[in-house]
């Protein structure tokens, strides 16, 4: 009946482990900000911008004659250090968000999986046993709404 993708046991102990690790990595970065929505409009340096930012700032530094007194080389260079220091620390914990997110998926899809089948089965045969009104309470998930006040629904798919 079910498809299971994945089998997992998380013991408290680990899952006390992972969290501490998290925990450990934010009070090693304690300088880290959080954006505010109103922030969003900030440039993003992508892989183009990069190359465009690591070269201006290389000639820059070699011809300072053209660095006017407003401009702060000096710290554009310190930001492009932790820049490079941050990256790979956000590329590791981003890949694991993403297993994470897929481990997430995939246990909920496996659980939902078996849920849907044995609610056909509660339907089916619930009456006989006097669960009527339980099948009504959990499937009140699937109870029709209007169109109106009905949300959209959502497509989880893995992040990997």
């Amino acid at each position: 009946m079910s498809k299971n993708r994945v089998s997992m046991t998380i013991t408290p102990e680990q899952a006390q482990s992972a969290r501490a690790g998290v925990t450990q990595t934010r009070a090693a970065l304690p300088q880290l900000i959080e954006l505010e929505a109103d922030e969003s409009g900030l440039l993003y340096m992508g892989p183009q911008s990069e190359a465009f930012v690591r070269a201006t700032l290389r000639v820059l530094r070699e011809n300072p004659q053209l660095v006017p007194p407003g401009l702060n080389l000096a710290e554009a260079e310190a930001d492009l250090a932790a820049w490079d220091a941050l990256r790979p620390i956000a590329d590791q914990v981003l890949a694991l968000s993403n297993q994470l997110q897929d481990n997430l998926t995939a246990l909920g899809s496996d659980a939902m999986d078996v849920a849907l089948d044995g609610y056909a089965q509660i339907k089916l045969m619930g009456d006989r046993y006097g669960l009527g009104d339980l099948r009504k309470e959990i499937g009140a998930r699937w109870r029709r709404r209007s169109r109106a006040s009905a949300p959209a629904p959502e497509l989880v798919t893995g992040g990997g």
